[in-house]
C-alpha cells in the first residue's frame, strides 16, 4: 500500500474525529481551519454522553458546522467511554477506506496506540490538543497542534479583576458572577527552539551548507510533530529563523518563475 502520509494536502482526505470530553467548543472554527490547511475534512464526528450538562457547548457548533455527534453513554460514574466508541469508529473508517487521513481531537493519552496503528497503515495522523497531552501521543501523530496556539492573543492572556472600593459591598456583581472562559493556558515555560532547530537544520542542510526552509519545516516535523512557531510567538516559521539572527544565516533568491525561496545557514560560532 502506498504511503498516504504523502499524498498531496490539497488531494487528501480526512475524517475529524472530537472527543467531546477533551475539546473546547469555541475553538471548532479554528480547530476545522487548521485541519483544512493538510486535506479536505470528509467526516466530522464528534463522541461523547449528549444527556450530560457538559456537552451543552456543542449544540450550536454542531448545527453551524455540520458537525455529526454520536451518542455514547457512561456506563460507569467517573469513567469515559467515549474512547473506545471513537476507536471502534476510527478502525471501521480505516479499513473502510474512502480517506487519506485523520485528525484526532483530544488530550487524552488513551489515542496514543490508534494513532500509531494509523500511522502503520500508511494514513496520515494529526492531533490537536491541550499543552498538557502526553508526549506519547503528540509522538504518535504527523502533526500535533497546541489549542494554545490557536486561541486569539487576547484570549491567552490571564483576566485582570477589578479591585474592590473601600466600602464596596461583596456582593459580586453580574460580571462578577459570570462564568469563567473554558480556554485558559497552561501554565510552563516554553521551551528554547534553538536546539531543536539545530538538528533539524544537520539533517536538512546541503553540501553547501544551506537548508532549504521548506525542508528544515519537514524535518523539525519529524522530530517534534508539535512544533509550532506560534509557540513561541511567531506565525510562520521563517519569522521565527529570523529573529535568531545570532543563530542563523537567511538568504532569499528569486526563482524562474518570480516566487522567493527562502534558505537558511547556521552561523559559525
Amino acid at each position: 500500500m502506498a504511503n498516504l502520509r504523502d499524498k498531496p494536502e490539497n488531494n487528501r482526505r480526512i475524517a475529524m474525529l472530537i472527543d467531546g470530553d477533551n475539546a473546547q467548543p469555541s475553538l471548532t472554527e479554528k480547530m476545522l481551519a487548521e485541519t483544512s490547511k493538510y486535506g479536505l475534512i470528509t467526516i466530522r464526528r464528534i463522541y461523547g454522553d449528549w444527556t450530560a450538562s457538559n456537552m451543552g457547548g456543542w449544540k450550536d457548533k454542531l448545527q453551524t458546522y455540520a458537525i455529526q455527534p454520536i451518542q455514547q453513554f457512561r456506563y460507569t460514574t467517573g469513567k469515559n467511554a467515549t474512547d473506545s466508541a471513537m476507536i471502534i469508529d476510527a478502525m471501521d473508517i480505516l479499513y473502510a477506506g474512502g480517506v487519506d487521513g485523520f485528525c484526532l481531537v483530544s488530550s487524552d493519552s488513551d489515542y496514543t496506540r490508534l494513532a500509531t496503528r494509523i500511522r502503520e497503515k500508511g494514513f496520515f495522523v494529526m492531533g490537536i490538543g491541550k499543552k498538557s497531552t502526553p508526549r506519547a501521543f503528540v509522538n504518535a501523530c504527523d502533526i500535533f497542534v497546541y489549542t494554545q496556539n490557536l486561541m486569539p492573543q487576547e484570549e491567552q492572556q490571564p483576566a485582570k479583576r477589578t479591585p474592590r472600593r473601600k466600602g464596596q459591598t461583596t456582593q459580586p456583581t453580574a460580571t462578577e458572577t459570570a462564568p469563567e472562559p473554558e480556554i485558559t493556558p497552561e501554565p510552563g515555560p516554553t521551551p528554547d527552539p534553538i536546539p531543536l532547530l539545530k538538528s533539524a537544520f544537520d539533517i536538512a542542510s546541503g553540501e553547501d551548507g544551506w537548508a532549504f526552509l521548506g525542508t528544515l519545516g519537514h524535518h523539525l516535523r519529524q522530530l517534534d510533530p508539535g512544533f509550532d512557531a506560534r509557540t513561541y510567538g511567531y506565525k510562520q516559521l521563517s519569522l521565527l529563523i529570523t529573529a535568531l539572527p545570532h543563530v542563523f544565516e537567511v538568504k532569499e533568491v528569486k526563482s524562474p518563475d518570480g516566487t522567493s525561496v527562502i534558505y537558511v545557514r547556521l552561523k559559525e560560532t
